[in-house]
């Protein structure tokens, strides 16, 4: 998995393959379940989930965070992003609120599709709030990002999601 994430990861910029020197497969927080796809070619593609409680506005929320997700280079392009498809009964029987993740930008035409296959909403004009994962003195020990937020309604509607544009992970993503 760490080569997997190294090969994915790494050309959007070496400092996103960083993490994943050596034989660690996990960036921030460690997964609590992992969705890993296979080929005659190995790791095909990987999604992470992590029960925890964010903040949402002022509201507390638990939701099943999504991330680590990744697809082979040699395979982008094929509709593999639908495994994500594989993780809404994993969801289900978890009985969380929502599934929740956050992505840069640049993934807004990608999570876009999610919602073709599943009832996810993307939101913009959020601030996510993470822990960093490792302490550096010359660094604060948390850090805000623009991102975009993708909600999966699991247990609870929509509607039930609380308004507010900043999210605090409680802990570093995932």
């Amino acid at each position: 998995l760490a080569s997997f994430f190294r090969n994915t990861y790494g050309p959007t910029g070496a400092f996103n393959a960083k993490p994943f020197e050596g034989s660690r497969s996990w960036a921030g927080a460690r997964p609590e379940l992992r969705a890993i796809g296979h080929d005659s070619n190995g790791v095909a593609a990987h999604m992470g989930l992590l029960r925890r409680f964010i903040k949402v506005g002022e509201v507390d929320l638990l939701v099943a965070e999504l991330g680590l997700y990744g697809v082979r280079p040699d395979l982008e392009g094929l509709g593999i992003s639908h495994s994500v498809r594989v993780m809404y009964p994993v969801l289900q029987q978890l009985r969380v609120p929502f599934g929740f993740g956050a992505v840069r930008h640049a993934m807004q035409k990608h999570v876009g599709r999610f919602g073709r296959h599943l009832p996810a909403t993307v939101l913009s004009g959020i601030r996510v709030r993470s822990t960093r994962p490792v302490a550096l003195l010359d660094l604060p020990p948390t850090r805000v990002e623009d991102a975009l937020v993708v909600v999966l309604p699991i247990e609870s509607a929509m509607s039930d999601w609380p308004t507010g544009t900043f999210i605090d992970r409680n802990g570093p993503e995932l």
